[in-house]
């Protein structure tokens, strides 16, 4: 049986996040290809690392596909193990995976938080850098929205008399995230095509729902795209009118996410996706968002990148 195949049945019978899952990256991967890394003990998969491979003229690197947090490696491990079998079969079963890499010039993946240990990856050369999400674990509603700031109340409270909160379209979503990224003066890193693409999948799959808020003159005022898998929902697109940006509507929009998230799917976590933006980190934690980290592992292979490394050595 090809890794794939045999993937595919991993992932039928174990929590992999859904970035991580054989149909997302099947749908996400676009202008290069993935593949997948599986260590077998036994006859049985006890771990995996899919990786996304683009190719530029000679060059070659694996990264991170378009609209997908993280990546790395899910480890599966024995019973009953003490904390130093545990860090030591941890370390065998990453050097195991890091030596199946392909030969590349540049490595970039984002692992997912519940991995806290990358000093194998240190060892072979690999750097990290600590990026954060925002996660709200699984508790009573008033407890939850205790936590929130008294300004992401009032705009709750305010919203919750001017908003009807609809099941959106995907050209919805799309259109009030062009708006989002036009205020910015950036330009949308995706097309609707590419949009549709991963919302087919994610429909299939019954993993994601568009929340709408909308006045009751029809007016669009902001669009929420949430996902989940077996423990998490994510806030993984966000999109917002301009025009109605005072009205509350997105903090309102998240309120309902989260309700949704634990009192409908009954999940672990809610997770925010982030954000490393300064403006974007403020409301997150002001939504009662709990500073979660995770690892950016990077290596750059390069002749240029390891004569500059033992030239600054000597300085």
């Amino acid at each position: 049986m090809k890794n794939k195949e045999k993937y595919k049945k991993f992932c039928d019978t174990h929590p992999i996040p859904i970035f991580s899952q054989y149909w997302w990256l099947d749908s996400v991967c676009v202008g290069g290809e993935w593949d997948i890394i599986l260590i077998e003990k036994g006859g049985q998969v006890v771990a995996s690392m899919p990786y996304f491979l683009k190719k530029k003229g000679p060059f070659r690197s694996i990264t991170m596909p378009l609209l997908t947090q993280t990546m790395g490696p899910y480890i599966t491990y024995p019973n009953a193990q003490k904390y130093e079998s545990k860090i030591a079969y941890e370390k065998k079963v990453m050097l195991e995976l890091i030596s199946n890499l392909p030969k590349v010039n540049r490595f970039n993946q984002n692992f997912h938080y519940s991995i806290n240990n990358w000093l194998p990856f240190f060892w072979k050369g690999f750097n990290q850098t600590t990026r954060y999400t925002y996660t709200i674990e699984n508790d009573t509603l008033d407890n939850i929205f205790s936590t929130f700031s008294s300004n992401m109340k009032n705009k709750i409270r305010k919203a919750s008399k001017i908003i009807n909160v609809f099941d959106g379209s995907i050209n919805d979503m799309y259109s009030l995230s062009v708006k989002t990224f036009e205020r910015q003066n950036l330009n949308v890193p995706f097309s609707l095509k590419y949009l549709k693409e991963m919302d087919s999948v994610c429909q299939k799959n019954n993993c994601r729902k568009i929340f709408l808020a909308q006045d009751n003159l029809n007016n669009k005022h902001s669009c929420l795209y949430l996902i989940w898998d077996k423990q998490s929902s994510y806030v993984h697109l966000v999109g917002e009118d301009p025009e109605f940006r005072n009205s509350g509507a997105g903090i309102f929009l998240i309120y309902e996410a989260i309700k949704f998230t634990f009192e409908k799917l009954k999940l672990k976590t809610f997770d925010f996706e982030g954000s490393m933006i300064e403006s974007v980190e403020q409301v997150r934690r002001s939504c009662g968002g709990v500073q979660t980290p995770y690892f950016n592992i990077t290596k750059n292979n390069s002749f240029i990148s390891r004569i500059f490394k033992k030239a600054i050595q000597f300085l």
